[in-house]
């Protein structure tokens, strides 16, 4: 079993100014795609939508030893992770073809793998 976060990217402003039609069309885009990866014997662990990216705490190293701590979200970027989906498969194949789909309906998808325990990934090491 492998475990995947589906990322959802979104112009957070562009957002808030669409219609009630555009957000009952985006509800119903994620209703089938819970019903997707049900179909096809994905696990969803767990999904929500983040509050808004101006709400935000951003930390880093200040290259003293301590923190940076600023508000807001670490680069202002149109898009911003607006939500996510963590879900377990057995068929990696088929979940990437049901992001598709519900990338096609128009939602922007981040697919990311996540490192499984005891395996390592030295990509972030040292960040």
């Amino acid at each position: 079993m492998s475990r995947h976060l589906l990322l959802l990217p979104a112009p957070e402003a562009e957002w808030a100014r669409l219609p009630a039609q555009e957000h009952e069309k985006g509800m119903r885009s994620h209703e089938q795609l819970h019903r997707d990866l049900a179909a096809g014997g994905h696990r969803l662990v767990t999904s929500a939508p983040l509050r808004p990216s101006a709400d935000a705490i951003s930390m880093r190293p200040d290259g003293a030893g301590g923190t940076l701590v600023t508000d807001g979200p670490f680069t202002e970027s149109v898009e911003q992770v607006v939500g996510f989906y963590l879900v377990d498969t057995e068929d990696r194949a088929d979940l990437v073809r049901i992001c598709t789909e519900f990338a096609a309906r128009g939602d922007l998808v981040e697919f990311r793998d996540v490192v499984a325990d005891g395996e390592h990934d030295h990509a972030g090491e040292g960040s």
